[in-house]
């Protein structure tokens, strides 16, 4: 619905221009006014900065800035320092949801601050710019956290600092840590904690014991949902630790960068968890039995399943796992079917170190080794997205997706353009990025004619993402660093 907004000529008689009237109209330039309402609800669309600005047009358009300030529920902008906290805030007594991306170092300070100006605080996020420092320690995020008695909800970035996590909190519901590392303790005791995320900076003398961790939530965040850890030292052991922490009512479990979790690691998780909707293994060196596994275990439930960078997957359990899944509607395969050069065979010598000569009854004639392709046939009723990003083991694509609406084939540097069959009706948005131009001109063959080139944008698009749905089928073009 558009707003209606009634205009009304200036009386010159008027005392003030700028103020508010008494029928509540503010002057807006040329001779115009309009309702506060109206000028309230457009400075709330605009960035904090531009209604801090707006508060010197006048003292009506100061008034309205003032009480954008004080309904204020949730606030995103940029700070440059903890002092543009400390201003802005106290101006937002109802203010319950923050995010804020730091551009400068945030330590105790910050959170001093926070827990003294936004007393409500629900929902706090907390990101970093590139040349910014989080200083938090474990002992300032624990007692932020122990008192702020209504945290639903925390988000932060750049945690390396920490040292130590020790939780308690029977409000928090959502906890996302990134960049940990080396923590000496590991508790999080929260019982209503539905989601969790701890991401672990990908350094090998991390010496967090996550075995230790995983046992511990089956007591301490009997209620969780979702899980995400992402760290290079996730094994086996960790996943049988999660296993037997009885957590039944986990439907979303992502376990990413762990080397060494393998088919064992599998057979755990399909024993413990039964309605599994997401599962995320990218990363890992499970091979198409734990796919078979994972196929077996959850075809009622599973929706998305990621398998990002798992070398040890072929196009054959790839194409079992969407056969015995029917309602997934997220695939990622994406570096995982590559190429796979075999070893030369060692080679045939004449003579010897000390000049002698052996003689060999037949010369071996050695040859240039060919890397394997692999064929892969996807057919599906359900499939949205599928996602095979540097699959260049990959050189025949056969796709039956009715409901496909986004297809990522970024650096599929081998994909025969003649071996391509894509039957998508619904298809909007197919990623290119890295292939030649025989194969961009396959795909928009296939497409339709409202398949168009996108080649003016020279950012790259993360692996894993996805573009938002456009009007019309798009093929993204974009050249690869």
């Amino acid at each position: 619905k558009k707003a209606r907004v009634d205009v009304v000529d200036v009386d010159d008689s008027e005392p003030e221009s700028g103020a508010v009237g008494r029928q509540g109209l503010v002057a807006v330039g040329s001779g115009v006014r309009v309702p506060g309402e109206v000028v309230i609800e457009v400075l709330r669309r605009l960035a904090p900065r531009a209604v801090a600005a707006s508060a010197a047009v006048s003292r009506g358009w100061r008034d309205c800035a003032r009480r954008v300030w004080r309904g204020a529920e949730e606030l995103r902008l940029r700070a440059a320092g903890v002092s543009t906290i400390g201003t802005l805030l106290p101006r937002c007594p109802a203010l319950s949801r923050l995010v804020v991306r730091m551009e400068s170092d945030v330590d105790a300070t910050m959170l001093a601050c926070l827990a003294f100006s936004c007393p409500n605080m629900q929902s706090l996020e907390i990101s970093m710019a590139d040349s910014a420092v989080n200083r938090m320690t474990g002992d300032e995020l624990t007692r932020f956290i122990s008192e702020k008695k209504s945290l639903t909800v925390l988000k932060v970035d750049c945690c390396s600092g920490l040292g130590f996590l020790n939780i308690n909190s029977t409000s928090l519901s959502t906890l996302w840590l990134s960049d940990l590392s080396s923590l000496t303790k590991s508790v999080i005791n929260c019982p209503n904690l539905s989601e969790l995320s701890l991401i672990f900076s990908q350094q090998d003398n991390d010496s967090t014991d996550l075995i230790s961790m995983m046992d511990s939530l089956g007591r301490t965040c009997s209620n969780l949902r979702k899980l995400h850890i992402s760290s290079i030292h996730l094994c086996n052991e960790a996943v049988f630790a999660l296993g037997s922490a009885n957590l039944r009512g986990l439907c979303m479990l992502s376990l990413l960068l762990g080397k060494k979790i393998t088919d064992a690691a599998v057979a755990s998780i399909v024993r413990s968890f039964t309605s599994l909707e997401l599962l995320d293994l990218s990363g890992s060196c499970i091979t198409d039995n734990g796919l078979g596994m994972v196929s077996k275990a959850f075809p009622d439930t599973l929706t998305r399943l990621l398998l990002a960078m798992c070398p040890n997957i072929t196009s054959y359990g790839v194409q079992v796992a969407t056969a015995q899944l029917p309602l997934l509607q997220l695939m990622d395969c994406g570096k995982s079917l590559c190429a796979n050069v075999p070893p030369e065979a060692p080679r045939s010598y004449f003579g010897d170190l000390t000049g002698g000569i052996r003689f060999c009854s037949k010369l071996q004639i050695t040859r240039k080794q060919q890397p394997t392709y692999q064929k892969l046939i996807i057919k599906h009723a359900n499939l949205k997205k599928l996602s095979l990003w540097g699959c260049s083991g990959i050189d025949a694509l056969c796709v039956n997706c009715p409901e496909l609406n986004d297809l990522n084939l970024n650096s599929c540097i081998n994909l025969n353009p003649e071996r391509l069959l894509l039957q998508c009706p619904s298809l909007k948005d197919v990623h290119v990025t890295g292939c030649h131009d025989m194969l961009i001109g396959a795909i928009r063959n296939q497409g339709s004619e409202r398949v168009c080139s996108s080649r003016a944008s020279h950012a790259l698009q993360a692996p894993c993402g996805w573009l938002e749905a456009g009007a019309s089928p798009t093929i993204h073009a974009r050249t690869a660093v």
